[in-house]
């Protein structure tokens, strides 16, 4: 009922060759270590002769028995006319595998995500590079090594200007070991620290609030009863904008998110196609880390910022998303400016890697150290941690991530692409010669200490205490309005 090529094919995916080896492409794999097409002559002819006699030829116990049962399949075949002498004593004398090869593992959290997607395709294609998923697996394999049986990393690499993933790794391997390799940390929930900065600024820049030279107040304020403090419990007074993004300084940045609302931020968090999960309304807390974005997200957020502020498809098919829409995040020039911020942040020490702009970011309670950066084709993203959540002691994004990131690069491309140059309506100027309004917020004083500054003429006021409080307001031209306020 069958025809012979039909009775091939099932022998070719059933024949046994040894062991728990079945079919022939699994074969290929597991004794010569690739598949079927890239085979040699004698290793074809290994493979004709193996299903004779599967363990009595079996490679890593009877090689001898396996190599006279191939040199006999050759020289049939020579014997036939099918293989010229000549190519019959090359293949001769080839060496024979003595060992099984490890099957190949490339992207296997991905490959289980997109078999459980889709169970019944016969072929998945993927945008992953293979070279490169290796180079990656091996970099994540080496970024854990010295660091504990616990401490898991996942990285990715993708083209930002085609959206198409390049790279994606999971853990540092597929394993259920105490590293809980198994779980696919590129999808995993976690906070993302410091690393929503560099969108918030951009958002500001968008909105007018605020410009690369702005003078803006990094002093202790209250926030209605919020009051974060910077990651080294130090203020700096008054700093550019630029510094206070290069400084990652979380008082100037809460101060622009309560400036344009929580909310601005979470939008344009899904304009990229991220997915934000909070407990709850949304607060300022989310502009430092409070809440969770996955690597993915955070892939997207960086590859819109660094497309000119339009999101990006990021996918791991070849085909476009269905349903997907380029969103515009931020102006260009806004997303241009926050680049321009990102690519002077200092390296770690021995990095050189000009033209990457950068950002790191450490979670609170040390369970998070993250590394994303780009150039003007690649985006890359690292996140390292534990994958059961608990906290790492003394972990931080520019120490441990970093590097990674960095190194990442390197395999990824051989050079690094320039950023582009910025859009006609950029405006770059000193901060002397910004119009009056971007030049400094208004700074508010409390008995003569500068208590914060804002872009609205309103302001939350700490707790002062009860009695007599003189209040001053300096706007950007240097007028300034006192009054004096009872407090109960």
């Amino acid at each position: 009922q069958l025809t012979k090529d039909q009775i091939l094919t099932l022998y070719l995916n059933r024949a046994p060759f040894g062991g728990n080896v079945e079919g022939v492409r699994s074969a290929a794999y597991a004794w010569l270590g690739r598949p079927p097409a890239r085979l040699t002559t004698a290793e074809s002819a290994l493979l004709v002769a193996l299903p004779q006699a599967p363990e009595s030829r079996r490679l890593d116990r009877h090689p001898d028995a396996a190599r006279t049962a191939r040199d006999r399949v050759l020289a049939r075949m020579t014997r036939d006319g099918i293989l010229p002498a000549d190519e019959s004593a090359a293949a001769l004398s080839e060496p024979m595998p003595g060992a099984r090869a490890a099957f190949p593992l490339l992207a296997p959290h991905l490959a289980d995500r997109l078999l459980a997607a889709d169970p019944f395709a016969g072929l998945l294609p993927t945008t992953i590079d293979p070279a490169l998923q290796a180079r990656l697996q091996d970099l994540a394999a080496l970024a854990v090594a010295d660091h504990g049986d616990r401490l898991q990393v996942a990285i990715m690499v993708a083209d930002h200007r085609t959206g198409e993933i390049l790279g994606s790794v999971g853990s540092a391997s597929y394993e259920s070991d105490s590293r809980q390799g198994f779980v696919d940390m590129t999808m995993a929930l976690r906070s993302p620290g410091s690393t929503l900065k560099p969108l918030i600024y951009g958002l500001a820049f968008d909105r007018g609030l605020a410009h690369p030279e702005t003078l803006i107040s990094d002093r202790p304020t209250d926030f209605a009863g919020y009051r974060p403090q910077n990651f080294d419990g130090l203020f700096r007074g008054e700093v550019r904008v630029s510094q206070a993004l290069q400084l990652s300084l979380n008082l100037p940045v809460v101060a622009l998110l309560d400036a344009m609302g929580p909310a601005q931020l979470m939008s344009a968090l899904r304009r990229t196609g991220a997915e934000p999960v909070t407990d709850g309304v949304p607060g300022l807390a989310i502009g430092l880390g409070g809440l969770g974005m996955t690597l993915t997200d955070l892939m997207r957020t960086y590859a819109a910022i660094a497309n000119g502020g339009v999101a990006v498809d990021l996918r791991h098919t070849p085909d476009a998303t269905p349903g997907f829409l380029p969103h515009r995040v931020i102006a260009d020039t806004a997303a241009w400016q926050v680049a321009d911020i990102l690519r002077d942040v200092p390296r770690p020490q021995g990095v050189l890697a000009e033209g990457i702009a950068w950002k790191t970011g450490t979670s609170y309670g040390h369970r998070d150290a993250w590394a994303i950066g780009f150039d003007g084709a690649h985006v890359v993203g690292v996140w390292m941690g534990r994958a059961d959540g608990t906290p790492v002691p003394g972990i931080f994004g520019a120490e441990l991530a970093a590097p990674v990131m960095f190194a990442a690069f390197e395999r990824a491309a051989p050079r690094i692409t320039p950023l582009p140059p910025p859009p006609p309506a950029t405006l770059i100027v000193a901060g002397s010669a910004l119009p009056q309004p971007l030049q400094r917020p208004f700074t508010w004083l409390a008995n003569g200490a500068p208590v914060g500054t804002s872009r609205a003429r309103d302001f939350t006021l700490p707790d002062l205490g009860p009695g007599f409080s003189a209040l001053t307001v300096i706007d950007a031209t240097g007028a300034s309005a006192r009054a004096i306020v009872r407090f109960d």
